[in-house]
């Protein structure tokens, strides 16, 4: 499986945006089981971007 376009784009401006921040990116990640891109960052930033580019923060 690989990730969508919008996946894909939203990933890119997003990692941008941490390292702007001077966030370091531990690991992006395709979940196979649903089709949703991880990114673990910072301290304890987790980012959940679903298969239609739309994004959220997990607690």
């Amino acid at each position: 499986m690989l990730p969508t376009n919008e996946q894909g784009l939203k990933c890119i401006y997003l990692c941008e945006s941490l390292t702007n921040t001077y966030q370091p990116i531990y690991l992006v990640r395709l979940d196979e089981r649903d089709g949703k891109l991880f990114i673990l960052a910072g301290n304890d930033i987790q980012i959940l971007i679903s298969r239609n580019g739309y994004w959220e923060f997990l607690t």
